[in-house]
């Protein structure tokens, strides 16, 4: 096929950058944090921000956000990076008209983070603290977060994700965990296993055990995931009746 390319004059279209961001989410000590990094250069330097940059010409978007991902915060291997949209208002970026493409990173587990490139320091945060406005981000990033965590609270229900914030092996309190966290609210733990447990393919038991506790007491069961996770989820969303995290 030709394309005819005579009359396109590329020069006629105002100019604009693609960056990609990652909202990174991870369990840790049993709550939600999100990683950030604090912007080293001009604009909004010195504030906490979704890690990310422009994308180069000859890479693609999501070689884009695996390469910021490692530079500005020194992970690598997400367990999960997914596109879940893109933000083109034109007032966003200060420097010029910036669209970016954002994605959502899951990491089961959490070492060696480093501020690099043009970030002085990254850190994981509480998710609580910046959805509660205690912390204030850079650019629209606090929107962009909000929107990660509403996908993520959909995609719970629908499809495997719960899977990619746990280990290889896991405990059904630690499945749990992800679900009370996500969705901010505290589910009956004897529900929760009837509706793992109830149908053959979500989890599969190792015939291990984790290690005691610090209240001593029977170490809990360890499972693995099963191939159900690929066509849905256990867990429906909980409804407003259930009771919420912080409630009284």
């Amino acid at each position: 096929m030709v394309v005819e390319t005579t009359t396109y004059d590329p020069h006629g279209f105002p100019p604009f950058a693609v960056t990609v961001d990652v909202v990174v989410l991870t369990m840790s000590d049993g709550r939600l944090h999100v990683l950030l990094v604090r912007r080293g250069v001009p604009p909004f330097e010195g504030m906490w921000a979704i890690p990310g940059g422009f994308k180069r010409p000859e890479e693609s978007l999501d070689e884009a956000a695996q390469r910021e991902l490692l530079e500005e915060t020194g992970v690598d291997g997400a367990s999960l990076l997914r596109q879940f949209g893109a933000y083109g208002d034109p007032e966003r970026d200060p420097r010029m008209n910036v669209v970016t493409i954002a994605y959502i990173a899951v990491l089961r587990d959490v070492q060696g983070i480093a501020g690099g490139t043009d970030a002085v320091a990254a850190a994981l945060v509480p998710l609580s603290q910046i959805l509660n406005g205690k912390i204030e981000l850079a650019f629209d990033h606090a929107q962009i977060l909000r929107d990660a965590v509403e996908r993520v609270r959909t995609d719970l229900a629908l499809t495997g994700i719960a899977t990619a914030f746990v280990g290889p092996t896991f405990t059904l309190a630690e499945l749990r965990a992800v679900y009370e966290e996500v969705w901010g609210v505290q589910l009956d733990a004897a529900n929760f296993r009837r509706s793992v447990l109830a149908e053959k393919g979500w989890v599969i038991s190792t015939g291990r055990r984790a290690r005691p506790g610090p209240e001593g007491g029977k170490p809990a069961e360890l499972y693995r995931a099963g191939r159900m996770w690929r066509h849905g989820a256990p867990i429906r969303y909980a409804q407003p009746s259930g009771k919420r995290r912080g409630s009284k």
